[in-house]
Parts: C-alpha cells; structure tokens; sequence
C-alpha cells in the first residue's frame, strides 16, 4: 500500500501542494477478498503506568500505540469535564513524538482558535496542526519515490500494512480535515482557498480507503487487539462527510466502545439539534438525540458540551424556561473556556425572543457584541433589530442609538474561505434602510421576528401554543399599523413580510385556511416587491408544508419544485435550496411508498 506524501522532503514545506498528489492505494475489492492478509505485529503488552509516562523503545522517541490511544482517552474525558488545561497538559509532553497525543493536543488548540476566531490563536491551531501532521507522518507506511510512484499505477496490496500504519492514516485524515477548516478562516486569498480544498479531498480520500478497509478486515475476521479504535475513526469521518448519508455510520461509531464514540455522539447530536432544523425540513429527531445523549450525561453530569445538548433538546420540545436553566448551568459549571458561554448566550437570546422578554434578549446580543467575534455584524444587527421591538423609552434606558447600531453593521461584515456569510449579507441588506445616503432612516418592520424566520425559530415556538397566540397578536399589531402609514419605497415589502410571519403564526395555530390566505397574498404582490425577493421563494416553502400537513403531498411537492426552479439570485438562497432538497427527498420516498 503506498502512501504518496510518505517522502520526507514533502514534509517539509507545507506549502507544496502536497495534498493535490496524496491517495492511498489498495487493492480492488475482489482482489482484497482473496488475499492473504498479514498484518504486521507489534507488542503491546505492558506493564502499569503512570499518565504522561509514555512507552519507548531505547532506539526512539515514538510512543507505542497503546499508550497513545490510553492518554488520549485519558484526555477527552477530561476535555469532556471542563479541564481543558488539564487535557492539554497530558497530551503536551508527546505530541511531537505520539500520532494520538498530536492529534488530540492539536484538536483542542484548534478548537480554541475556532471558538475565540482570534487571529493569534487561528494562526496557533494552524501551528499545532501543522506538527501533528508530521507526527503522524512518521507513523504512516515509508515507501520510496520509485516505489510511491509504482503503487500508484498498480493499486500496491494492504499484505504488509501494520496496525500502526491504519491507525496513522485515521489520525492523519482527521489532522488534515482540521487543517483545512483553519485555512479557510485564516485568510480569505485564493491560494488558501485552493489548499484547504486540496486538504478536504485528500482527508476525503483517505477515509474513502480506510473504509475499504475496514470491510476487508471485518470479511477476513482479521481484527487486530485496538481495532475497535481504528473502526471507530472511521465511522467518526466517513459518517461526518456524508452526515445526510452516513448516520448509520455515525450511530455505530457512537454505540461502540472506542475512544471516539463521544465525538460520534456529539456529530450525530449537532445534526439533529441543528443541522436538520437550520439547513432540513424543520422535523428533527428529539427521541434518538435523547437516547444517543443519555449514557454521556450520566457520564459527564457536569460537561459543558454534554449540557449544552440537553437544553438544546429541551429546546426543541419546546420546554423553553427547563432549557433556559440548563443553558445557565452550563454557563456556571466552568470559566476557563469563556467561549462556550458565547454559545449559551446566543441561546438564551433566541428563547427570549421567543418569549418576546425584549430586555433579556438584549441583554444577552449586547454579551455577544462586547465578547464574541464569530459573526459581529449578525450579533449588532440582531440587537438593533431587538431593541426596535422595544417602546422608544427602553431603548433610552439602555443608553443604545438603533440607528447608529443598523449602521455599523456594514463594516462588520467578514469573509471566510474568500466568501461572506449568507446571514450576515442578509443582515447588510437590510441594514441599508438607516443608511446615512437616504435622506431619513426607513424603520424596518419586525426585524427580530423576521431574523427568528430566518433562523428557523417558528417550528420550536410551533411546539408552543401561548407563544405563538402572543407573536400573532404582535405581527397583528404590526400590520394594523402599517395600514395607518404613508407609503414609501419599502411598504409592499413591508406589507409582504408582516402577511409571511402572519401565516406561520397561524400555520403554527393548526388555521390552515387563514395562514393559505396569507401565503397568497405574498405570491400575488411578487411584481410589486422592490427589495425583499427572497419572500416569495420563502412563503412558497410555507405553503408547500401547509398543504403537506394536510395530506396533499403531490401538491406540496409541485410547490417546492416551483420554488427550486423558478427563482434564483435571493437571500438566503442556498439555505432554502437545502430545505427544499431535504423536504423533496422525505416526500418523494413517502408519496412512492
């Protein structure tokens, strides 16, 4: 099996599109099934140890397997109870020496850089990251160039791969996957936008292979004494590339007793807690995020991520005071990561606005501005957009000028992997109503509720009855007054917005005639909006899923269809594209059936 990217001078300089030439080569399948398997054995069997005193042989500084994959587990659980200093204390010592020490002390600096989206510590993850790679490296199987270069034309056979060897493929798949992420948000130039690409498909690639792998071994009953490990870095990566196709990977990675069932877990959880309402149809599976989640909580009673998941739960069961407590007890149990707070607090606004407690909701966006930096043009425009849900006398007591806030927004926006955020491009849009090139500001209408639209918020306040009666007595507020103003550029837009976030209240009431009407209205006035495009393709959405709740699912599918194919060039457009996509898959395999 040949590993191009084994040779040494390829390490050097990571600058070297390396990654555009790196594969792993195997045999064919049928090949595999037939051959004689024979894995190179190493002695694992030692005696005790104390932690951070790794195994090496009197010829090299590298740490045997064992005592790598001990450590390393030794460390998650200590990551998983709120002693990150602790985890990278352990795994310091040998990160330069050990593939699981790198890789585990390298995911938490890059976690971090992730998290605080400082410059300095994006730029130590990419350092870290970088050494792990090399670490690994030396583990993987050496070939020379000639040979290298031979395997790749004749698909080299797995006879002489060690269990070592497949365990620095996973780990070096996994290094590369992390890269690649911090070279996106590194900087936003070309040439990193290229090589993060490049190191996605390699750790693609990898995985791919690793897989084949696997079946090979599990056919020939060929199991090696850490193989449970090996099988579970591969569910963990082959299921998060393809998380839509790969959840029965993930579920058997998370049921398993290897180091990475945790992170399978909490992959799976991330899907189903975001990913499916965000980016799905809105229906998220809560029994099975409960079920995956209950051995860790027992586990990890206290652990910041663990509790996060559990109001996040209770969230979308629409127990939304029982998840505001938890998000606070998550904040309270540890402060040596203040990041994972900004997560809480982004929750807690979002209930609050659900709750329409304005002031809480503001408290907790203006946390945001003062200490995160993941988005400050979502975080400024969001308060803004609050506080002008507020009487003018509150928004006085707070000491903020609305119109200043909209105005900043503009100069906040950021790019990531040489692209703006969809959401903060929206917020742009719309912040350029206050814009100091019009003669007066033009008040927009709603912009809290129009961003929890956005966001997906309706299906949880759906679980809600009196939360959906208060926001309906709100949008009817609104509309009443919109009817006593004079008109401007923005009125129709005005006018369409107030009829969508009217019909998903009353959708959301089980009053499906009343909530078509206003779905119709929309589309009826589609010549008329000047700005707000997005709305029609939007409340074409709505209407599909009305008519689904109703049992009309032909319909509801010709709707989303119309939707997909007619427009293009709108906010938000890829975001709705993946809804449309994930409804039309649900859909059709149940109009078949």
């Amino acid at each position: 099996m040949a590993l191009v990217g084994n040779r040494v001078e390829l390490e050097a300089d990571e600058d070297i599109f390396e990654d555009a030439l790196e594969t792993i080569s195997i045999s064919s399948p049928s090949d595999m099934a037939t051959s004689n398997f024979h894995f190179a054995s190493r002695d694992t069997k030692r005696g005790p140890r104390q932690l951070g005193e790794s195994d090496m042989s009197s010829s090299s500084t590298k740490v045997d397997l064992k005592s790598g994959l001990e450590e390393c587990a030794v460390a998650l659980n200590l990551f998983l109870s709120n002693k990150f200093t602790d985890a990278l204390e352990l795994l310091r010592p040998w990160a330069k020496e050990s593939m699981y020490h790198a890789l585990g002390y390298s995911t938490i600096v890059v976690l971090q850089a992730v998290m605080t989206f400082e410059q300095q510590d994006i730029q130590n993850g990419i350092s870290a990251m970088k050494d792990a790679l090399q670490t690994c490296q030396k583990y993987r199987k050496k070939c020379t160039v000639v040979e290298s270069f031979s395997s790749l034309l004749s698909r080299g056979s797995l006879e002489q791969l060690s269990e070592e060897e497949m365990h620095a493929e996973i780990c070096y798949a996994e290094c590369l996957l992390q890269k690649a992420a911090l070279t996106f948000v590194q900087d936003e130039n070309m040439i990193n936008f290229i090589k993060g690409g490049l190191k996605i498909r390699t750790s693609y690639q990898i995985y791919k292979e690793c897989l084949s792998i696997l079946h090979v071994i599990q056919k020939n009953k060929h199991e090696q004494e850490f193989f449970y490990e090996f099988e579970g870095g591969v569910k963990l990566g082959t299921g998060a590339f393809n998380l839509e196709l790969g959840l029965l990977q993930l579920r058997e990675g998370a049921s398993g007793k290897s180091m990475r069932s945790p992170l399978c877990c909490l992959t799976i959880l991330a899907f189903h807690t975001y990913i499916s309402l965000i980016l799905g149809t809105g229906e998220v599976n809560v029994v099975e995020a409960e079920r995956l989640l209950a051995p860790f909580l027992q586990q990890f009673p206290n652990g910041s991520l663990m509790l996060f998941y559990h109001a996040r739960i209770e969230l979308l069961k629409g127990n939304i005071e029982k998840a505001q407590e938890i998000f606070r007890k998550c904040i309270s149990v540890q402060e040596e990561w203040k990041q994972f707070h900004h997560l809480c607090y982004w929750e807690l606004m979002w209930t609050s606005i659900f709750q329409q407690n304005w002031m809480q909701a503001y408290h907790y966006s203006d946390l945001l501005c003062k200490e995160s930096k993941w988005s400050k043009a979502t975080y400024v425009f969001l308060k803004a957009a609050i506080l002008s849900m507020l009487p003018e006398e509150d928004v006085v007591a707070t000491n903020e000028n609305v119109v200043t806030l909209f105005r900043q927004v503009d100069g906040l926006k950021q790019r990531i992997a040489g692209k703006s955020l969809p959401t903060e491009k929206f917020a742009v849009r719309k912040a350029r109503r206050y814009s100091p090139s019009l003669p007066a500001p033009v008040k927009l209408i709603l912009p809290a509720l129009e961003m929890m639209y956005v966001w997906n918020g309706f299906p949880i306040v759906s679980k809600r009855k009196d939360l959906s009666e208060n926001l309906l007595i709100t949008v009817e507020k609104a509309e009443a007054a919109l009817q006593n103003e004079s008109c401007n550029d923005f009125s129709m837009d005005d006018e369409c917005l107030v009829k969508l976030l009217k019909g998903c209240c009353l959708k959301n009431l089980q009053r499906p005639l009343q909530a078509e009407l206003c779905f119709n209205h929309v589309l009826e006035c589609e010549k008329l909006l000047k700005y707000d495009h997005y709305l029609v393709p939007f409340t074409l959405f709505e209407l599909a899923f009305l008519y689904k709740s109703q049992g009309e699912i032909d319909k509801a599918i010709k709707v989303l269809e119309t939707a997909r194919n007619n427009y293009k060039d709108y906010s938000l457009e890829s975001r709705l594209h993946f809804r449309i996509q994930a409804a039309l898959h649900l859909w059709r395999k149940t109009s078949s059936d």
